[in-house]
């Protein structure tokens, strides 16, 4: 139970972490990191179609999919050696930046009805 209690604790606080990002902190991130270079100049066109569009996605998608880089190889992290460089120096609050500032941004993805 106690480890049930932790891991709920652990969680909430994570979310809280990611919450309420500054668009403007996050435009700036993503210039100096030249997310760009890869993920297209309005975040809709990236280089590879491999790579993700990021323009629109839920900023708390963003934020998770950074921390799970971060985290590399082992529970719920991402191995991708670009990515992993990429976010090494990134904070909790810039990640949250980040993902205030893509969420923010005019989106092409479309969400389709069944």
């Amino acid at each position: 139970m106690k480890k049930l209690i932790t891991g709920l604790f652990v969680g909430v606080v994570s979310l809280n972490a990611f919450a309420g990002g500054s668009v403007a902190s996050g435009e700036a991130l993503v210039k100096k990191y030249s997310c760009a270079a890869c993920h297209g100049a309005d975040f809709n066109k990236p280089v590879d179609p491999s790579y993700p569009k990021l323009a629109g996605q839920p900023a708390d998608y963003i934020a998770h999919a950074l921390t799970a880089y971060k985290r590399g190889d082992g529970a719920n992290g991402r191995n991708n050696p670009i990515m992993g460089g990429q976010v090494k120096p990134l904070s909790d609050k810039d990640i949250a930046d980040i993902g205030a500032y893509l969420a923010s941004l005019p989106t092409t993805l479309v969400v389709g009805h069944r």
